[in-house]
């Protein structure tokens, strides 16, 4: 069963197609989405094993932290491997 994301941006991860990278490929400025498709932020930079999330993409208008074992592909932007609630919910203030 498949559930619609009011706030879904892109495809969801099942649904993303097209070449993979690796947590190396990772940028600045790329924006970064939940499993479900939904936008959860745009990466500032890469901290040692963990993505620190710009304060201005936040919803809380902090800065977050997302550990890399969360990244299922990298492409034009970087594909998470849980929905939106869940990064939400485990995300790390930075």
């Amino acid at each position: 069963m498949t559930h619609d994301h009011p706030d879904k941006t892109a495809a969801s991860l099942d649904e993303s197609t097209g070449p993979v990278g690796t947590v190396d490929d990772i940028r600045e400025h790329m924006d970064v989405y939940a499993s479900c498709g939904t936008k959860v932020g745009r990466v500032d930079h890469v901290e040692g094993d963990s993505i620190k999330l710009t304060r201005s993409d936040s919803p809380d208008g902090q800065h977050h932290r997302i550990p890399l074992s969360w990244v299922a592909k990298v492409h034009g932007h970087v594909h998470l491997d849980r929905d939106h609630v869940q990064v939400q919910d485990e995300w790390q203030p930075a």
